[in-house]
């Protein structure tokens, strides 16, 4: 089968699960990581017959998009603020909104040697990110998971970023390992009620324990980091959160009452509260 004959079939076989400008989406970042062609070398080569190798993998990427699996995992990877982030089932895929996070803590340093520490790293991309666009940043990430740690310290080689990684349970904790400039942290915030609302790519293979928390105390993670924060970071350092867009009034009472200053609850390119930023 040629290159052209594949991509017309693929674009049946998804054509009733996905909009057409996602599918092509889709097939183009299969050929460049299947076929090793990029974007525009694909119409330049739709007479390439495809070897017997390259339509298994092809076929197996076709067969798992049908069941949704985000094309993140299938293929391993994604982008995240510019940098090429590894993921796989033990992380979450780093969002859009995640970048706008990262993209606020490197316009507000002023800091000449940070200490910037981000809990729950996940894959790592916050971390690194700062890492390669704060000059003379230390960072340390910590993560529940072995598996996430594991793609995290992969993702800080391949982007030769410096980043000081450890384990642990940052609800078992009361103490940092040292004091910070900044602490910023993308925990659990979805409730379990709203499950029905996410979309079955998500709800089937990312993560819940990094996604869901209990509608019962949904602030947990919040109301423990800030706790810790206060602790841990250094006169006029900053406390950095991602935020569920409901929490937004909540966490800026949260914060007041334990004593942070100069609390800015941040929209998203979206007009959605999902940041929140606050001193000591």
């Amino acid at each position: 089968m040629i290159l052209k004959e594949y991509r017309k079939h693929f674009v049946e076989k998804l054509q009733l699960i996905y909009p057409n400008e996602e599918i092509n989406a889709f097939f183009y970042l299969l050929a460049e990581s299947v076929l090793g062609l990029k974007k525009v070398e694909v119409s330049m080569q739709l007479q390439r017959p495809l070897t017997t190798e390259e339509t298994k993998l092809l076929d197996s990427a076709l067969s798992a998009l049908q069941k949704e699996k985000p094309i993140q995992y299938i293929i391993g990877e994604t982008y995240f603020y510019g940098l090429p982030i590894k993921v796989d089932s033990s992380t979450l895929i780093p969002r859009p909104e995640t970048e706008e996070l990262v993209d606020w803590i490197i316009k507000e340093n002023s800091y000449a040697s940070p200490e910037i520490i981000d809990i729950g790293t996940g894959t790592g991309c916050i971390a690194i990110s700062l890492a390669k666009h704060i000059k003379n940043a230390n960072l340390t990430a910590i993560d529940i998971s072995e598996g996430a740690l594991k793609i995290a310290k992969k993702n800080a080689r391949l982007n030769n970023s410096s980043v000081e990684f450890i384990q642990t349970d940052i609800l078992q904790v009361s103490r940092l390992p040292k004091f910070y400039d900044v602490i910023v942290s993308n925990p659990p915030y979805i409730r379990n009620s709203e499950k029905q609302y996410i979309q079955k790519n998500v709800l089937s293979y990312e993560p819940h324990s990094a996604l869901f928390v209990s509608d019962i105390d949904p602030l947990l993670f919040y109301n423990k980091i800030a706790d810790i924060a206060l602790k841990n970071l250094n006169t006029n350092g900053m406390l950095f959160f991602e935020i569920n867009e409901a929490f937004g009034e909540k966490l800026v009472t949260l914060l007041m009452n334990k004593g942070f200053k100069n609390i800015c609850l941040k929209k998203d390119v979206f007009g959605k509260d999902r940041m929140i930023k606050s001193t000591i």
